[in-house]
């Protein structure tokens, strides 16, 4: 079982000021390109939507819903329509795709991992923002305990960093890298060397699940 960071050891945005229409219908055709590049690379294989809401003028009432979907359902234009109707009048404020994903061992073996990444945006009327997130050490090239893992990261990195430049291409829009965390911090197609001291990286193993 993989330890999961409660923060993101890694983090790429895309800012798309290009909006085609009002709601969530672009940020859900957004959603549906993304997903089918991280599908391809065997990345997120989606089983579940969520989103969060809100409605105007009521004392900030809010909340975040969920449906299951296959694959290939988030393509489909009736989404959008479906998102609504569960919450009327309420404005749609963000949208997560939550699935599993595909990660090598040492040894090559091949796992799944539910959210082994998160696919997360927020639309707006002019402009949707995107963000995709890593919460494990797989694609490090240490793990979280600080203990290199040269062989885990030639099995994993070389996957994400494909994806992410795939990505970029289909948008038309450079990643920019988010913020460093404690667990880690992202560079332009992963995630940065750690420093190396007497043969280990920095260990952030307290408190993980």
């Amino acid at each position: 079982m993989l330890m999961r960071a409660p923060r993101e050891s890694g983090s790429w945005t895309w800012i798309l000021d290009h909006v085609q229409g009002p709601g969530p219908e672009f940020a859900l055709a957004t959603a549906a390109r993304i997903s089918a590049v991280l599908e391809r690379h065997d990345l997120l294989e989606l089983h579940s939507l969520a989103w969060d809401w809100s409605h105007a003028g009521t004392r900030g009432l809010a909340g975040r819903s969920s449906l299951g979907l296959s694959p290939n359902e988030i393509a489909h234009p009736a989404w959008a329509d479906r998102l609504r109707s569960c919450h009327p009048q309420a404005r749609i404020s963000s949208i997560m795709l939550l699935g599993t994903g595909a990660w090598f061992d040492a040894d090559g073996e091949r796992h799944r991992e539910d959210r082994l990444v998160e696919l997360f945006l927020a639309p707006d009327e002019t402009d949707v923002w995107v963000e995709l997130s890593v919460h494990h050490d797989v694609w490090a090239q240490c793990d979280f305990r600080g203990r290199p893992q040269p062989r885990i990261h030639a099995n994993n990195a070389p996957r994400l960093a494909a994806a992410l430049r795939e990505i970029e291409q289909v948008l038309g829009v450079a990643a920019e890298p988010g913020e460093p965390t404690y667990y880690g911090c992202a560079e332009r197609y992963g995630l940065k060397a750690p420093d190396i001291i007497d043969g280990l990286g920095p260990d952030v193993s307290a408190g993980l699940g």
